[in-house]
């Protein structure tokens, strides 16, 4: 599968292991074959109605199933899952929670044991998140214990900062929680029902637009470090840039959920849910952190 989201679209993300079903294993029949034309190549069977037979077995010589054979195949465990090996929407689920759960829980050790206002311990954990978060894009094979890391890391980081945020603006952490979930329900409901199609068009779109405001961020950065101010963060063109920023992560969410469905249909491999989750994971955070700025922005000196 090849995915428009950033975190799944490398080679090797979300693609069949050799033992699913014997995907892109057909040849080419000769030209003159008997089989040329077939679109199951040189597989005669390839049609074959006991192909799915979980035991593997066609019966000899095309004689029907005895009565044993038949009440064996009834009382065996149906091929869910666990047995398949595939990946399901329930994995993405709970493995999206656990990771979810580890942030959340990370954050609220920070937000205990820090004292306010200090961006030490923060800074330090926010920039080893970000360096795990590109190891764990950029690595071929799912590594769960580094993405379990990565969300203890953000989310002491994200509780750091919270806290920051609330001992000025009190009551801003739940107003950022219930912005983002606000987002991530609106966008689930929007794509299930159709409404958001991720056509090539609308990637393409909305990655120029994220590459744009990424390169803007980058600038507006480097300016400070000078003593320039942009007003980026303030004022109604802060209130602008958080509502772009907020709609970028809905927009990588919509990606999420493209690239999650996707992988389902095709049978991906059960441990790529975790990539699915991480992925997940990386769009809430965008969206919280966005979310915090712009309540700021909005609630001023109050």
């Amino acid at each position: 599968m090849r995915s428009s989201n950033p975190v799944f679209s490398r080679e090797g993300s979300f693609t069949r292991e050799s033992g699913y079903a014997g995907f892109g294993t057909t040849q080419t029949p000769p030209a003159g074959s008997q089989y040329a034309g077939s679109p199951y190549g040189n597989n005669p069977y390839g049609n074959n109605p006991y192909a799915n037979n979980p035991y593997g077995q066609q019966p000899q010589g095309g004689a029907p199933l005895t009565d044993e054979q038949l009440a064996g195949m009834y009382n065996a465990p149906s091929a869910g899952p666990a047995a398949t090996g595939r990946m399901t929407l329930d994995d993405v689920v709970a493995r999206t929670a656990m990771t979810l759960l580890t942030l959340v829980a990370a954050g609220g050790l920070a937000w205990v044991a820090l004292p306010e206002r200090n961006f030490g311990l923060a800074g330090v954990a926010s920039l080893i998140a970000f360096v795990l978060g590109m190891v764990i894009s950029f690595k071929r094979s799912v590594s769960p214990p580094l993405i379990l890391l990565y969300a203890g890391l953000q989310g002491f980081a994200l509780g750091a900062i919270t806290k920051v945020f609330n001992s000025v603006w009190e009551g801003i952490a739940i107003q950022a929680v219930l912005g983002t979930a606000a987002v991530f329900a609106a966008m689930l409901i929007a794509y299930k029902t159709g409404r958001i199609r991720v056509t090539p068009r609308y990637t393409r779109i909305g990655i120029a637009i994220a590459m744009g405001f990424v390169l803007l961020m980058l600038i507006n950065l480097v300016a400070s470090l000078f003593g320039a101010d942009m007003g980026l963060r303030s004022g109604p063109l802060g209130i602008v840039v958080g509502l772009v920023g907020i709609g970028l992560g809905a927009f990588f969410l919509s990606l999420d959920f493209a690239a999650v469905e996707e992988a389902i249909a095709q049978g991906a491999p059960q441990k790529e849910s975790w990539r699915a989750a991480f992925g997940l994971t990386l769009s809430l955070v965008w969206i919280y952190i966005e979310m915090l700025r712009l309540i700021a922005i909005l609630r001023g000196d109050d």
